[in-house]
């Protein structure tokens, strides 16, 4: 079943293409990892899905009664505020105990309700965002970089606790992420982003491409060759676009 279908997706802000003709689709229960550099896009994309903002020309369309859970990229939350993670759980609405209980413990987050929020660190901060996004029982789970901030160890630990929210729950989950190397196990398809979309696939397919390996480099540093190489991508057309994935470095 088709949850999202995004057509023709372009935003400006200012003078800037933020987006430029993105398509993407969304199936029931699949993972989808977006990746590229820095201002390549990504947030803007998940705002338009969400409908926190409005692009300029494109079509979004949603599965009719599809129930969305967000989980931001960054939260501050005041030191001095005395609010436990049972009390943030139950904002804006009230919870009962057992509700925030049964959350918690589906994300490997039990014993932290009476924890302040501002005394966890950031795996339990990210796992009790996680489980807020995860009350209202979303068919799409969406996650904007959910791992920054996070060592090697708590980010691996998170990508096996969402991985666990699919199989338990049979959310689809769109993923944001700035670790390359670390999603492309647990995701279905893995889409590059850099204004327009370059790359896409399943993860074995964009992996072997050797465009992809120029681009992401290989091994355990992936990720930090994509924010090396910035910006620019431009399309070899004489490959197939599952994994399409050139770059031009001449027009910085």
């Amino acid at each position: 079943m088709r949850l999202v279908t995004i057509n023709g997706l372009s935003v400006k802000h200012g003078n800037h293409q933020a987006l430029a003709n993105v398509g993407l689709t969304v199936d029931k229960g699949e993972i989808v990892t977006i990746v590229g550099p820095n201002g390549s896009g990504k947030s803007t994309l998940l705002r338009c899905i969400i409908g926190a903002m409005t692009p300029d020309s494109g079509t979004i369309l949603k599965a009719a009664g599809m129930r969305i859970g967000y989980v931001p990229q960054k939260l501050a939350i005041d030191a001095t505020m005395p609010l436990t993670a049972a009390r943030f759980l139950s904002l804006p609405k009230r919870r009962d105990a057992a509700h925030i209980n049964e959350a918690l413990q589906q994300v490997g987050a039990d014993g932290l309700q009476d924890r302040p929020m501002a005394g966890l660190s950031g795996g339990q901060f990210q796992r009790v965002l996680l489980a807020r996004a995860l009350m209202d029982k979303p068919d799409l789970l969406i996650l904007d970089e959910p791992t920054t901030g996070l060592d090697q160890p708590g980010s691996a630990d998170l990508y096996t606790q969402i991985e666990h929210v699919r199989r338990d729950t049979g959310a689809a989950i769109l993923m944001v992420s700035h670790e390359l190397h670390v999603v492309m196990s647990a995701s279905d398809r893995v889409v590059c982003l850099n204004g327009h979309v370059c790359c896409h696939g399943t993860p074995e397919i964009v992996a072997s491409a050797p465009e992809y390996r120029a681009l992401f480099g290989t091994g355990t540093h992936g990720a930090l060759a994509l924010y090396r190489h910035e910006h620019d991508h431009h399309h070899h057309h004489d490959h197939d676009d599952a994994h399409d994935c050139g770059h031009d470095h001449g027009s910085h």
